[in-house]
């Protein structure tokens, strides 16, 4: 028996998103945009181009979410992801799940689609995790460098003047 939005239940692995089929599956014109959406003509929708800071390579462990007007797209890894979508405006969402932080650097932005054309964008996690990520038109900065570079000087500082700091308290 086909189902119009594949099996039941079956949705994106454990997305919340019951019923919803993967792109390119179930009746044309429902559910996530893929093949035989009607008036999609071929070479059009968004590209992401996911990047993180060389030094962060523990980001490598972790692929990033990206979601477009709520559903999320599956993703290789970081690099460049291609994804089909009609024309109009569609949100997209990009975050890192992390262990401690649910939500590793998230953006968001807004795109207008037309007809035959992709959207280029670029994401660049951040490099203070607690900062937001840029999503944008490439290029894209990292955000939270100056974070980081305050927090390892005074880092630095504090190992370097304690030493000092306890050479005077013995004296």
């Amino acid at each position: 028996m086909s189902y119009p939005h594949g099996a039941p239940g079956h949705g994106f692995p454990g997305h919340g998103f019951p019923g919803q089929g993967f792109p390119g599956q179930g009746c044309p014109g429902q559910g996530f945009p893929g093949q035989g959406f009607p008036g999609q003509g071929p070479g059009q929708g968004i590209a992401v181009t996911t990047h993180f800071f060389p030094l962060a390579f523990m980001l490598a462990l972790f692929k990033p979410l990206i979601a477009i007007n709520g559903y999320q797209v599956p993703v290789v890894g970081w690099g460049r992801t291609v994804i089909p979508m009609p024309p109009g405006r569609h949100r997209v969402h990009v975050h890192i799940p992390y262990w401690l932080i649910s939500q590793l650097g998230p953006a968001d932005t807004l795109v207008d689609v037309y007809p035959g054309r992709f959207v280029e964008l670029e994401y660049k996690a951040p490099v203070w995790g607690f900062s937001a990520g840029s999503l944008g038109p490439p290029p894209q900065s990292f955000n939270g460098v100056g974070v980081t570079i305050a927090v390892i000087a005074a880092t630095t500082a504090f190992a370097l003047l304690l030493p000092l700091l306890m050479l005077l308290i013995a004296i």
